[in-house]
């Protein structure tokens, strides 16, 4: 049959109206439950919503965006364009981590380098904020407005451990200028504008989400980025991101890329952080943190099981920082604070682990009241503690030393022992205030070894029984075995203490298989 023969099929005016109708609830993305589906999992409504877009934002915003150019000397260049980011890079990542500033060599002699960033003007009399790696060694500093005028610009303070910079022109008159937003409000998945100077592009526009928020990369002490993917490249630096009303939420400074250019893994600074680092540049020229006292850790897994600490749901990561030692005369030590404790909120926000507090203290003004939530011992208790002055340098360090022979519990975790004698301490370096018994020496690939114990650490307690000497350590360790848990020390290490929670293998079953005893 040819197709001229074959029947044609028409649908009735009933039918059709049902083919019709079935396509605008799939059009209109209207959901249709039945009986047998409302059982099943939660499906997410899906609602069609209009792109957003930003022709309006951008016009707002965009005169108040200026392009940064730095003659920078060479040494300072080479070192922020090639060397440190990428000895800083996180463990595990594939990429290098360079700062998106863009390299201008053959503008200049020898001994200086043209770079160019991105910046924007934060008030109608000529403040600038951008980054600390684009004007960091710079002899010179220019800015571009975006209406073309070129201004020398002098540089108020800088801040190397935020990355923030903060600049002054001085215009004709009273210049555009932007706010800086509540990044605390910012969600993952949430639009952003970002713009600025890449590759000499000036006033570039680009769009994407929030990836994350609270990433540390390890590039500084107090990271705390926003992950985003909108497009950032070289040039983009001290640029500004935008939220969808206006406000600058952060200040872009860096990405992760094989090769230099945008992969969409980009990480701006929080606006809150820029803000009070930005506040005391403009008032002294330089920075000063909140400070506590306190050194902290990390809770492991095995560690918070040696804590007593419960997870806040099934899986989920132990919480809190770990309070390692208290400096003397310190904030903390005032407030009561003790080694062992574990801070959980501060000012009843939570804590997620030791950087979000660092990340929270050091942006407290020096002088302001502070309310501390901590477990002690496994109870809840609450401490208030007046925020010190951080002193501009500070710093902890690991060193281990070796020594004697005799044994504690190396059947089931796989330390030696030795008792703090004259020679010993003489050796460590410590006085006769510290008590406890020094590790000789670490069987390899033993529980303890895993755990990171090392010669020469002297272990002062074991849970929360302090402990003089090599047997009272292994009699609190003993008492902890046959408790099937795992052993918590409090270890002083180079005059700086911490804890190690070591998880005995299977090799701890067996009770009666310690070394001799050293008095």
């Amino acid at each position: 049959m040819t197709d001229s023969f074959r029947p044609r099929l028409t649908p009735s005016p009933f039918r059709r109206s049902l083919v019709l109708a079935a396509a605008s609830v799939l059009a209109l993305g209207v959901g249709v439950t039945s009986p047998a589906l409302a059982e099943g999992p939660i499906q997410p409504q899906t609602q069609l919503h209009t792109l957003p877009n930003f022709v309006n934002l951008v016009k707002q915003v965009k005169p108040a965006v200026v392009s940064i150019t730095s003659r920078i000397r060479s040494d300072v260049a080479e070192q922020e364009e090639g060397g440190e980011p990428q000895q800083q890079m996180p463990h595990g990542m594939p990429f290098p981590f360079p700062f998106p500033f863009q390299m201008m060599p053959q503008q200049q002699q020898r001994r200086t380098i043209e770079a160019r960033g991105s910046g924007f003007i934060i008030s109608a009399d000529g403040y600038v904020v951008t980054n600390n790696h684009v004007v960091n060694g710079a002899t010179k500093v220019t800015i571009t407005l975006d209406d073309g005028t070129t201004l020398p610009a002098k540089i108020i303070g800088r801040d190397p451990k935020t990355d923030v910079a903060l600049l002054k022109i001085k215009p004709n008159g009273k210049l555009p200028f932007i706010e800086l937003g509540d990044s605390d409000n910012v969600q993952p998945g949430e639009w952003v504008v970002a713009v600025g100077n890449p590759f000499g592009l000036g006033g570039t526009v680009t769009a994407g989400i929030v990836s994350a928020r609270g990433r540390n990369l390890g590039a500084g002490p107090y990271d705390d980025f926003l992950q985003i993917d909108a497009p950032i490249n070289h040039g983009n630096s001290g640029g500004p991101l935008f939220s969808q009303d206006g406000k600058v939420i952060g200040v872009n400074a860096a990405i992760i890329s094989p090769s230099g250019g945008s992969i969409g893994i980009g990480f701006a600074i929080p606006s809150n952080t820029v803000k009070s680092v930005v506040d005391q540049l403009r008032k002294t020229g330089h920075v000063t943190r909140g400070y506590l006292g306190i050194n902290t850790q990390m809770i492991s897994p095995t560690m918070a099981q040696a804590l007593g600490l419960k997870p806040s749901e099934p899986g989920a990561p132990p919480e809190g920082a770990l309070v390692a030692s208290v400096e003397s005369g310190s904030p903390a030590d005032k407030a009561g604070i003790k080694s062992g404790d574990v801070i959980t909120t501060l000012n009843g926000n939570k804590l997620h682990d030791m950087h979000d507090l660092v990340v929270h203290v050091v942006s407290m003004v020096p002088g302001s009241s502070a309310s501390l939530g901590l477990l002690r011992n496994g109870k809840p208790m609450n401490f208030d503690v007046k925020i010190g002055n951080a002193p501009k340098d500070g710093g902890s360090s690991d060193a281990s030393g070796s020594d004697s022979n005799d044994q504690a519990g190396s059947g089931r975790i796989g330390v030696s022992l030795a008792p703090l004698s004259r020679d010993m301490r003489q050796q460590l370096g410590v006085d006769e205030n510290i008590h406890g018994a020094v590790v000789s020496e670490v069987q390899q690939g033993s529980a303890a070894d895993q755990a990171g114990i090392r010669p020469g650490d002297i272990i002062q307690s074991v849970g929360n029984t302090a402990v003089e000497n090599p047997r009272a350590v292994m009699n609190a360790v003993r008492t902890v075995l046959k408790a099937k848990q795992p052993v918590l020390f409090r270890i002083q290490r180079d005059g700086q203490q911490l804890f190690i929670a070591v998880a005995p293998g299977a090799s701890s079953d067996n009770d009666d298989n310690s070394g001799d005893d050293a008095n």
